[in-house]
């Protein structure tokens, strides 16, 4: 039997230089795939640039705030979560991508993405040992917390009301309303 062939995250840069894989188009290496990116709704970027404020007067210089930046989780997949809390570091991560030992909170914010993020990413955190992911779903205004994954499960906290807060587990002390993540 033929098998596809899986290529390396590095493989993947060398595609995009090449413009084997034209500059600009939305995808995402994910297990030795390219896959598209769902197209981005009218909600979807205001969603993303939500927390940001909030983030960064919690937090300080104690973590970094990304929006849609590569993040590398193994040779095979080097998704851009949504919005992302990393280490800090003086470089800003100049150097490379940040990668899972970076990794404080990956958020994925759902407009037109909600079965993807659900079914492919999800999992793919799991699998790769994150701790904890949010996921926003914007068509009902919800947030949902992942957290622990045991066992390929990843059980939600549940889904917090607009007056509730959220703390990441990186940060127990720091909590943020959910309508402050919610636009």
């Amino acid at each position: 039997m033929v098998q596809p062939r899986r290529f390396t995250r590095e493989e993947d840069h060398r595609l995009l230089e090449a413009g084997v894989i034209p500059q600009g188009e939305r995808v995402e290496p994910i297990t030795g795939s390219m896959r598209e990116m769902s197209p981005t709704g009218s909600r979807h970027p205001a969603l993303v640039k939500t927390p940001n404020a909030p983030f960064h007067q919690a937090l300080g210089e104690q973590a970094l705030v990304g929006v849609q930046d590569p993040l590398r989780l193994s040779s095979l997949s080097e998704p851009p979560p949504d919005l992302v809390l990393l280490e800090a570091r003086p470089d800003f991560y100049a150097q490379d991508h940040p990668s899972l030992e970076d990794l404080l909170l990956p958020g994925e914010m759902a407009e037109a993405s909600l079965a993807y993020d659900r079914q492919v990413k999800l999992p793919l955190y799991v699998r790769t040992g994150v701790p904890e992911v949010w996921l926003v779903n914007l068509e009902e205004n919800q947030e949902k917390a992942y957290r622990k994954p045991l066992e390929g499960a990843c059980p939600g906290v549940g889904k917090p009301r607009p007056e509730e807060a959220l703390a990441p587990l990186a940060f127990p002390q720091v909590f943020f309303a959910v309508r402050e993540i919610l636009p």
